[in-house]
């Protein structure tokens, strides 16, 4: 194996800042978004993964169509269509339309 290998990249430590993290929330991680993996105590630092496909909450009238590009809202704790003031999140796995609450998100990719 090579000498500079770390990890595989799946999974990162991540260190949560005053308020804990519960499992399975949205993690910003300055451009990126993790889904935390477990509960992460309050100045603790936990499993966040960086890749693979969740369903996570969308704004309810943003209509989606497979492969569309997603962002998340982090005022609102949701993904949204709309990119200006939002993180860049992935794209949507699979269509999620208008009155929908959930969206499958390819994250980071």
């Amino acid at each position: 194996m090579a000498k500079n290998y770390i990890q595989e990249g799946d999974i990162l430590a991540y260190t949560a800042g005053a308020t804990a993290i519960p499992s399975g929330a949205v993690v910003l991680m300055g451009k990126r978004i993790g889904i935390s993996q477990a509960d992460i105590p309050a100045m603790g630092s936990g499993s966040v993964s960086v890749t693979d496909v969740w369903a996570l909450a969308k704004l309810g009238t943003d209509v989606v169509g497979q492969g569309d590009l997603l962002y998340w809202d982090a005022a609102n704790n949701r993904l949204t269509t709309t990119a200006a003031g939002n993180t860049a999140a992935g794209f949507a796995a699979a269509p999620a339309g208008a009155g929908v609450a959930t969206v499958n998100i390819k994250i980071n990719a």
